[in-house]
């Protein structure tokens, strides 16, 4: 039953499948994400904030393609952390160490409960777009090939694949470096870990990730 309610909303969803690091939509389009460290903007001085958004505008103005930036705020869970402080209180023999361990212990779990810890992660996605008469030849070639011609296009579209996904990684490489002008670091998100990123936007309630190593529509592999 969870399997099929999972395959039934995956039927929504607007991606075809993950893989090699690229999410393919199901209109064609190409995807990658990066994602980005934070920068204390308000700890800068102001000759410094303003030379970053200077910065900042020449990246923007410098690309010819559109970027996406996206934050995902979510709560953090400390229950981890917790378990840590009290196995450690148990194993403490020292009397005074473990009343402090336990006031501290406490302490955290007051403060949690009163307020949301918030964890922020930033991304950047980079989209491409394969010409769309590329597109359409795939599909005419799917529904009158025969046998041997669908192989043949099997065959191309892995090729036509690996050639957008150069494109789309250069796209990435350029967004990457212009970020490292501004002090960001920037990682291209590997298979596992976009499937982990939409597990968790798609189920918010869920702590856990699935485990599999790729995603295709309706099928995880």
């Amino acid at each position: 039953m969870a399997l099929q309610n999972a395959s039934a909303s995956q039927s929504f969803l607007p991606i075809r499948e993950i893989r090699d690091s690229v999410v393919v939509l199901v209109d064609g389009g190409m995807r990658m994400v990066l994602m980005a460290s934070s920068l204390n903007f308000a700890l800068k001085s102001q000759d410094e904030q303003m030379a970053l958004l200077i910065q900042f505008q020449n990246f923007v103005n410098a690309l010819d393609f559109h970027v996406e930036f996206f934050i995902q705020s979510r709560r953090l869970d400390i229950q981890p952390y917790l378990r840590i402080l009290e196995d450690r209180m148990k194993e403490q023999t020292n009397d005074l160490v473990k009343i402090q361990t336990k006031e501290y212990l406490d302490f955290v779990k007051s403060f949690t409960e009163s307020t949301n810890v918030m964890s922020k992660s930033f991304f950047v996605v980079v989209p491409y777009s394969p010409p769309i008469v590329e597109i359409q030849r795939g599909v005419f070639g799917k529904l009158f090939g025969g046998r041997s011609k669908k192989t043949e296009m099997e065959s191309a579209a892995a090729d036509s694949f690996e050639k957008h996904r150069s494109q789309l990684e250069q796209r990435s490489y350029v967004v990457a470096q212009s970020l490292a002008s501004l002090g960001v670091r920037s990682v291209i998100l590997g298979t596992e870990e976009l499937v982990e990123l939409y597990y968790k936007l798609f189920n918010p309630g869920e702590k856990d990730a699935p485990q599999e190593g790729s995603y295709t529509n309706n099928e995880a592999v």
